[in-house]
């Protein structure tokens, strides 16, 4: 969808019949599809092939003759089985760019291992940092890993487009969901790493800045200064317990005892206002509904509407990156099952009405 957004022609290869998975992850469905699949595969042509059949694995191989990039998220071995690994499709086609994405990486002891998102939060280490000491390991809301791996796939294909401009040819790009994870452990790997400190559950708190609360974050020195005297506090700056944020660090619990009782004497609303006037990093919690009727996101472009088949007038998160020149946009709706097989096999690969109903009827598309 990423690479859909901003300009490719994307052809979704699925199963006759069946389909992506998450066609029926719901409720809730809209036209007959979940709103799980619609979330993600706008600018998305529908394309259906029998992979188990000889003459479904020749259109897939005669399609990546012709394709600029190539996307796969079996199991490590899966398409080599099938005659379409990369040594064979960038033989005949050698600026093809190969991208594999997988669970647990395409070689190693555990690249057999199925994973999922949430398989992946839990034996890469996120969830064991997520929640609170007493609510044991907690998932992230979203599937945070899938969304990461995709975008870092996203950016690795278009930086494999530029090197073919310099080199000619393509390459093959491998990924998987628990690699995305460990970059995205980000700081908490690296006081790992750095000083061997194994990070627990912090909850809404920060490991290493404090304060760090539900609606505001002292990420300075500067910022702390501010902070203060918006709390009408402005004896704390003062404080040796608190003069710095390695201090702060250290008497985390004293700090946060006196900054809740402050907390609790106002509004949300009311502090809101108070700190944005300080320029204090800070916001309440929104609820989705409320982050989706928000001006600022409005604003954005963060919600647009297309035209459905099924769902009729449909509603979707917008494109977060705005290009000044070239802009992204959102040119299809998410696809019905199979429903552009006519378009794609006609524009793709040139065959025409008897060709492709003859596909049809053997039921290979």
């Amino acid at each position: 969808m990423f690479l859909g957004d901003l300009g490719a022609e994307v052809v979704k290869v699925e199963q006759p019949g069946v389909g992506d998975d998450t066609r029926g992850w719901g409720p809730p469905f809209a036209g007959g599809e979940s709103a799980y699949f619609l979330c993600t595969n706008r600018n998305k042509k529908s394309l259906t092939v029998d992979l188990k059949s000889a003459e479904g694995i020749a259109l897939i191989r005669q399609l990546a003759e012709r394709a600029d990039v190539l996307i796969e998220n079996f199991r490590p071995g899966a398409m080599d089985r099938l005659g379409l690994g990369e040594k064979e499709l960038r033989g005949a086609n050698p600026k093809l760019i190969y991208a594999s994405l997988s669970g647990f990486g395409a070689d190693g002891p555990m690249a057999d291992t199925p994973g999922y998102d949430l398989i992946v939060q839990a034996w890469g280490g996120l969830m064991s940092i997520t929640g609170t000491p007493e609510s044991g390991p907690l998932k992230v809301g979203v599937a945070i890993i899938d969304l990461v791996a995709g975008l870092m796939l996203g950016k690795s294909i278009v930086a494999a487009l530029y090197a073919r401009e310099k080199i000619g040819v393509g390459q093959k790009i491998d990924t998987s969901l628990l690699e995305a994870e460990v970059a995205t452990l980000i700081n908490a790997g690296s006081n790992y790493l750095v000083a061997g400190k194994v990070p627990g559950r912090w909850g809404n708190a920060h490991p290493t800045i404090v304060p760090y609360h539900l609606v505001l974050g002292a990420a300075s020195e500067s910022i702390w200064q501010r902070l203060c005297p918006a709390l009408n506090r402005a004896d704390l700056t003062d404080d040796p317990r608190f003069a710095k944020n390695a201090n702060r660090v250290e008497n985390r619990k004293e700090l946060i005892a006196i900054l809740s009782g402050i907390f609790m004497t106002r509004t949300t609303a009311d502090w809101v206002a108070a700190l944005n006037q300080a320029d204090v990093p800070c916001a309440p919690v929104q609820t989705i509904d409320q982050v989706f009727a928000a001006p600022q996101v409005l604003h954005r472009n963060m919600v647009v509407e297309v035209d459905h088949p099924t769902a009729g007038k449909l509603r979707l998160a917008g494109i977060p990156v705005k290009f000044s020149a070239t802009p992204a946009s959102v040119r299809l709706p998410p696809p019905l099952l199979g429903e552009h097989n006519d378009d794609v096999l006609a524009s793709w690969l040139k065959m025409n009405e008897r060709e492709i109903n003859d596909l049809r009827e053997k039921k290979i598309i």
